[in-house]
């Protein structure tokens, strides 16, 4: 997919670059509505003011602001509470980063130990 990132520059779009970045899920399962929206209610937020390259501030306004500002905008528009930023990194971004630290904790282990994992026969996946 593309990703949206927001830096002194301005507001860019990405294919490529951000291979090694933590995903994390916001869309429910169950609101394939919201989903299918997504990428069209991202770029009209996207053009918006408070997204100019001078608005830019390291610590104030910045990527996680404007990712933070976008998922609020969506609760908004559903008639649901806005997240504030602890509550987000709490609720979404921890868990994931959690995650992603486990693995790699284990991915380093295994291959610093000389091991690798194999996949088993189909025989043995069936059990």
């Amino acid at each position: 997919g593309v990703v949206y990132h927001y830096n002194e520059e301005g507001i860019h779009r990405a294919g490529t670059g951000w291979e090694q970045c933590v995903c994390v899920p916001l869309v429910q399962p169950d609101m394939f509505g919201l989903l299918q929206q997504w990428d069209e209610l991202l770029e009209e937020f996207s053009v918006g003011e408070a997204w100019l390259p001078h608005r830019y501030e390291e610590h104030d306004h910045n990527c996680y602001t404007f990712a933070l500002a976008f998922i609020n905008s969506i609760l908004t528009a559903q008639g649901k509470r806005c997240m504030s930023k602890s509550e987000f990194t709490e609720r979404f971004v921890i868990p994931q980063t959690k995650k992603a630290s486990k693995y790699i904790t284990v991915h380093r282990e295994l291959t610093a130990n000389d091991f690798y994992i194999v996949p088993l026969p189909a025989e043995e996946q069936r059990c």
